[in-house]
């Protein structure tokens, strides 16, 4: 508990330092530009108070003349019926197609890889196509995937599961080709088929494969959306993005850049504590003296 709470102090006096000097740092730029970088300029990075008072408004939780709104208040719904493209709602449709793009990469991710780990012929047969699409930066194909799809939420959901897809897919095949030949042997000397086989031995067994993927396939969907957000959408954190820089507000973009690392710390900290759920049956590793 002692040890837990220095790291906690030291935490928040470096986080505290790096606020301070976010804040007023830039002001000794003019007497030692050697020491303060240009790029404290609070018209590229804002300031930590102008991002407070920002995501405020951004929120409806002040109004634009600085009054109150609160939660749960007339105004504060008057505030989110007028706003089309307010910080809730865009929060919500970037997380609905995060997770959307997010479950449908990894479960059909994880069934190519054990079809495929599982068949040295179908292996064979597409593994140069699959190396072959692996090969194309997936963020460049976004522009096309629009196109095909429109700005609405289709494309961000099929920009995600093309981002996640393959990393599902190549761990899932490697746990599925690594599983011990001797449990395999075992199982059909006791009488069981190919479906019980697979249903009993390689799918646990590539499930922590499974899971070593999904911290970060859960990050790449959101990249995946947010480019997609970039490229055209109706609503969601990218679009605020774009429209924060169109208009040089470097505070709104700011709101909208700690709002994802909000949301990214959130999901990849749900996604640990499922995989550790899940796979509490394995082993720990001795700790260390």
């Amino acid at each position: 508990m002692r040890r837990g709470g220095c790291v906690l102090v030291w935490q928040l006096a470096i986080g505290l330092l790096l606020l301070a000097v976010w804040e007023w740092g830039y002001a000794l730029h003019d007497r030692a530009p050697w020491v303060v970088p240009a790029l404290l300029d609070p018209y590229f990075v804002s300031k930590p108070s102008e991002i407070y008072h920002q995501f405020l408004r951004a929120s409806c939780l002040v109004s634009t003349r600085g009054e109150w709104n609160g939660l749960f208040t007339p105004e504060f719904s008057r505030c989110l019926a007028r706003a089309e493209n307010n910080l809730w709602i865009a929060a919500f449709v970037t997380l609905k197609n995060t997770l959307a793009g997010f479950a449908v990469g990894v479960s059909s991710g994880f069934v190519l890889g054990l079809v495929l780990g599982r068949s040295d012929r179908l292996t064979a047969i597409f593994h140069p196509f699959i190396v072959a699409a692996n090969s194309i930066p997936r963020i460049a194909l976004a522009p096309i995937i629009i196109l095909a799809f429109g700005i609405g939420d289709a494309s961000k959901i099929v920009t995600a599961w093309l981002v996640v897809v393959f990393l599902v897919f190549f761990n899932t095949f490697e746990g599925a080709r690594s599983v011990d030949r001797d449990h395999i042997s075992a199982a059909r000397l006791l009488g069981a088929s190919e479906w019980q086989i697979t249903w009993t031995v390689i799918i646990p067994s590539a499930m922590a494969w499974l899971f070593a993927s999904l911290t970060p396939a859960i990050s790449f969907a959101l990249i995946g959306v947010i480019v997609g957000e970039f490229i055209g959408a109706e609503h969601g954190i990218g679009r605020m993005i774009i429209e924060s820089e169109a208009r040089g507000e470097a505070a709104g973009m700011m709101v909208a850049v700690f709002v994802l690392m909000v949301v990214g710390v959130l999901l990849a900290s749900i996604v640990r504590r499922v995989q550790a759920h899940l796979l509490r049956w394995r082993p720990r590793a001795a700790e260390g003296g």
